[in-house]
């Protein structure tokens, strides 16, 4: 009996120690597994660090390069020939360059370095626009490419008349992201809205016009795009050309009877003649005394494709020329229009007379 129960004691102990070493196995593997996976997660907070500090050491050397783009960009403007604008924001001084002045027709001494001064030019109705144009580039920490602007508005010449211009610059900022000095440059693109009116309204204006009717059209809305008194379109009347009459002639704001006149002793006459464009600015019936009334002048040829003198096309005006002038090039558009038009028209006033003379022989 005794040693039945010294040999259950002795299987009870084995079985203790059994599950003791089996314990300890399991705890032995559980720390390997834990260990294993903090060594993992050590690793891979190291690896996250090292990419945070990459794209930190990255995000500096772009900032230090937008920096300095934007730097280079403002030397650029300031290297310019079109008016340009210095802008601290903690003194509140804009300098104002002495082209942005003459631009408005000031000299250097007439108009404040400083923000009254440079609002003081911008058109009423334009600076709520302008203001929000600025408001992006302005704003403490917004994107780094929000730092430059583009922005079209009216200034306000010394003369009260206004000047159209394209506005373009950009915001210098700290490494913390906030402005601090806006650089702008000013362009004056007047001339260049004129001329795009200018063009629309008479391409509008003679879209649906052919043949005897164009020219109406063209110089009636040639007149009023330019703002000009008088603008008339004449054909040679003989060859070599000494007399002229006209196809259209608008003046004082209506559609006149058209005229033949002689081409001696007005301005037409040279370019009828030299086949070039002639301009008066002022003092036209000083040199033209058949002109009188008349201020200002320009003429322009009209050339068949073979080169034959057809015509002209002439504007008058009882003020003198100054921004109504265009460049050549936005007349030669309709020019070249107005000359298949007149060649047109001649060439069935011949097939018509051929006609006529075939019928009656």
């Amino acid at each position: 009996m005794s040693s039945s129960i010294a040999t259950a004691a002795l299987l009870a102990l084995a079985l203790l120690a059994w599950l003791a070493v089996s314990a300890a196995r399991r705890a032995a593997r559980r720390r390997d597994a834990w260990n294993a996976r903090l060594a993992q997660l050590e690793q891979q907070v190291a690896e996250q660090h090292g990419a945070f500090e990459r794209a930190e050491a990255s995000r500096a050397v772009a900032e230090a390069e937008l920096r300095a783009s934007e730097e280079r960009y403002a030397a650029a403007l300031r290297g310019s020939q079109d008016g340009m604008w210095d802008w601290d924001l903690a003194s509140g001084r804009v300098q104002l360059s002495p082209r942005w002045k003459s631009m408005l027709g000031f000299e250097a001494h007439e108009l404040a370095d400083d923000l009254q001064g440079w609002g003081s030019r911008v058109h009423p109705e334009d600076r709520a626009a302008l203001d929000e144009a600025l408001a992006r580039p302005l704003a403490s920490g917004s994107a780094p490419a929000d730092a430059r602007f583009e922005h079209e508005l009216r200034l306000v010449h010394k003369d009260g008349s206004v000047r159209w211009v394209l506005s373009r610059g950009v915001a210098l900022r700290r490494a913390s992201g906030a402005a601090y000095r806006v650089i702008g440059q000013d362009t004056d693109v007047t001339q260049l809205r004129r001329v795009s009116h200018v063009l629309q309204a008479v391409a509008d204006g003679t879209a649906g016009a052919v043949g005897e009717a164009f020219f109406p059209a063209m110089v009636r809305h040639f007149a009023q795009a330019l703002g000009l008194d008088c603008a008339f379109v004449a054909e040679c009347a003989d060859q070599p050309p000494t007399r002229v009459r006209t196809l259209a002639y608008w003046s004082d704001g209506t559609l006149k009877d058209n005229i033949e006149f002689a081409l001696a002793g007005t301005p037409c006459e040279a370019v009828v003649h030299t086949e070039q464009a002639a301009l008066h600015r002022c003092g036209l019936a000083q040199m033209f005394p058949r002109e009188a009334g008349w201020e200002s002048y320009l003429g322009l040829p009209i050339v068949a494709s073979d080169g034959r003198m057809l015509g002209h096309l002439a504007f008058r005006h009882r003020a003198p020329l100054g921004d109504e002038v265009l460049v050549d090039a936005v007349y030669r558009i309709f020019l070249a229009r107005a000359a298949a038009e007149l060649e047109r028209i001649q060439a069935l006033a011949r097939l018509r007379v051929e006609a006529s003379g075939a019928v009656a022989s």
